[in-house]
């Protein structure tokens, strides 16, 4: 009998066709996943990778890394004691002066009508001397003359009244004579002030060096009532600079005054020039620094730190007047040296090992542990 009529005769409704496949496909995932299962349990494990380098000998020179501007060792800034025309300017930038070198020119005509009154008032006050004087001999004549009646007189004459007025006048006489003497001292010196207020209406240099800037035009006005206005600015001597740098508060410990370095300056590319520590401040700057983050949000983050350093100096041999002040330079400062040392790789000494394997992050346990992703 059919297989139809047999359904139908037991009632049984016919199986759809593709329901008999399912047992036979769940029966053959059953078998994929046991076999991945059973190579990742054992298969074989991943060769590690070895590097090597051999250890060899060598010198070994540890720096500190520093930015800074280049400086004239002494840098003078010129200005005027006067108030007044500026009449004349006889230096410019970049001009090599000597020291008591002019500069520029004040109107001097005013200290020049000072100077001549002075000479006036010494030369009335010198007179005045001289008339005390003639007036000092003179009653001193005449006391002696009084004196000499009274011995020969035996007293009668003159009266003693006559005699006391001749010692006055005496008296006055030297006393005028003082007064007259001091005018004249007073005399020399509001002249010999009047003289210097003139020098002063030259602005001379007062050091050997070059020019670096120059704040003045004739025909402008210098008022000095309050602040010495600044004229000039003068470099002592370019020949020999100073490297302004700022040391991190994590490498001042290793930085020490004698310490040898080289830098570099963004003019000449590729190329170094030396340099010696000359000065380590023991005091701190401390300089405050922000950072702002924003989010797609509208809210933003503003981080406020600090940072501490250190200034140091540096000299630096400048014979050819290469390196001009100002300049910024970055400088590696060699805080040690040494030679003939067993060298490594610095990889050797930071290595960090994988975790292992029975962690949660890889092997058979990791693979079938749940983790949150």
């Amino acid at each position: 009998m059919a297989d139809a009529s047999i359904d139908d005769f037991l009632g049984v409704r016919p199986q759809a066709p593709w329901k008999r496949y399912i047992k036979w496909v769940a029966i053959a995932v059953g078998v994929v996943l046991l076999c991945l299962l059973l190579a990742k349990c054992f298969g074989a494990k991943e060769q590690t990778q070895y590097s090597t380098q051999a250890a060899e000998r060598g010198n070994l020179t540890v720096t500190v890394s520093a930015t800074g501007k280049l400086a004239p060792t002494n840098q003078v800034t010129v200005g005027s004691q006067l108030s007044g025309l500026v009449t004349k300017v006889v230096a410019d930038v970049n001009d090599r002066v000597v020291a008591g070198q002019p500069l520029a020119l004040i109107d001097p005509e005013q200290l020049d009508d000072q100077i001549r009154q002075g000479n006036a008032q010494l030369a009335a006050n010198q007179a005045q001397v001289n008339q005390a004087q003639a007036t000092v001999a003179e009653s001193r004549a005449q006391l002696n003359r009084l004196e000499e009646v009274a011995r020969l007189s035996g007293g009668r004459v003159p009266s003693k009244t006559e005699l006391q007025a001749g010692r006055a006048d005496y008296q006055r006489a030297l006393a005028a004579q003082k007064v007259a003497e001091a005018n004249v001292v007073a005399s020399r010196a509001a002249l010999a002030q009047s003289q210097t207020q003139r020098a002063r209406a030259i602005i001379r240099s007062p050091v050997t060096g070059v020019v670096l800037a120059r704040q003045i035009d004739p025909g402008q006005t210098v008022a000095s009532s309050f602040n010495t206005p600044t004229l000039f600015v003068i470099a002592e001597d370019l020949t020999k600079m100073k490297l302004e740098v700022a040391i991190d508060e994590a490498d001042v410990g290793e930085v020490k005054i004698g310490q040898r370095a080289n830098f570099t300056v963004d003019a000449f590319p590729g190329k170094t020039f030396p340099a010696t520590i000359t000065r380590v401040d023991l005091g701190s700057n401390l300089t405050v620094s922000s950072a702002t983050s924003s989010s797609s949000s509208t809210s933003t983050t503003t981080t406020t730190g600090q940072v501490v350093s250190y200034a140091a100096d540096l000299t630096v041999a400048n014979p050819s007047l290469t390196l001009r002040p100002g300049m910024t330079a970055t400088a590696d400062i060699v805080t040690s040296d040494k030679q003939r040392v067993l060298l490594v790789p610095n990889a050797a000494l930071r290595f960090k090992p994988t975790a292992a394997s029975g962690d949660a992050g890889g092997g058979i346990a990791g693979s079938l542990t749940f983790r949150p992703r």
